[in-house]
């Protein structure tokens, strides 16, 4: 059936192709944190493995929002470790780094989510797409704040 929503299909797919690296980012800081929440060591341990389980049960959410957005769109949302991998411009860590270096990391991945964020709302504002400019925006501002607190830390 077709979708009409007041948005034409190729912005509605450019919305969408936007929102699917969004997501992938998303999900690979989803992964990483929970990683880092199951290794972290050292003198911080407990504050850090409680600050990880926070910021990884915020993104579960977060992914499933912008999944559910992409499909609203019409669009097949990727659900894929391949995918992500393809999609996404967070890079995996192979090891276990110290805390420090963990904190650093997740710090760098929720900026990175915030630059892809930018590029997403600036083609939703284009396509004059209100709710998917609105959850983008949400997303920048979450993860603003939680790069803040994490170097806040360092």
């Amino acid at each position: 059936m077709k979708i009409d929503i007041g948005i034409n299909e190729q912005d509605r797919i450019e919305v969408a192709d936007g929102l699917k690296s969004l997501l992938a980012d998303s999900y690979t800081l989803y992964l990483q944190t929970h990683n880092f929440h199951w290794n972290v060591t050292g003198p911080q341990f407990r504050e850090l493995h409680l600050m990880f389980e926070e910021h990884y049960t915020e993104l579960a959410t977060a992914v499933d929002d912008i999944a559910e957005r992409i499909r609203t769109l019409g669009v097949a949302a990727p659900g894929t470790y391949r995918a992500f991998a393809e999609l996404s411009s967070i890079e995996e860590v192979e090891d276990i780094p110290t805390a420090t270096e963990m904190v650093k990391l997740l710090t760098q991945g929720h900026e990175q989510v915030v630059k892809t964020c930018r590029d997403v709302l600036k083609k939703a504002q284009q396509a004059d797409d209100e709710s998917s400019a609105a959850l983008v925006s949400d997303r920048m501002r979450i993860h603003e704040k939680t790069a803040w607190m994490l170097r806040a830390i360092l």
